[in-house]
């Protein structure tokens, strides 16, 4: 099982980027997909989720209103659009696969991460 992401980089406040995570070696269309980040001593957070038919998309209220998520279950592929960057968006973004496999367990993949740097 593969998650690879792009689409990181350097941008100024105001600034907008599109992170892309392709996924390999699982059955796509059945696992949740969620983009979650990691600032310099801090928890990893959840910033967004959508379910396999893209009917239910979930927002940190840090990020309504900024951030797109979206899935194209023919590429195997999650988005997430960010708009109007701000400094403290500035953390590493990571993709997450879920798939629940019971009430109590979860088969969950995680990507390698993309940096985000938004600064002047």
């Amino acid at each position: 099982v593969q998650l690879v992401e792009s689409g990181g980089g350097s941008v100024q406040p105001g600034g907008s980027l599109r992170l892309s995570c392709t996924v390999s070696g699982i059955t796509f269309n059945w696992y949740d997909l969620s983009w979650h980040r990691q600032a310099p001593g801090k928890e990893r957070d959840l910033v967004a989720s959508i379910s396999t038919d893209s009917g239910t998309r979930k927002y940190a209220d840090s990020v309504k209103g900024r951030f797109t998520i979206s899935r194209d279950n023919a590429k195997n592929a999650v988005y997430l659009q960010m708009t109007a960057l701000r400094p403290e968006d500035t953390a590493v973004y990571y993709c997450k696969a879920r798939f629940a496999l019971s009430m109590w367990t979860s088969d969950i993949y995680w990507g390698q991460g993309t940096q985000v740097t938004v600064s002047t």
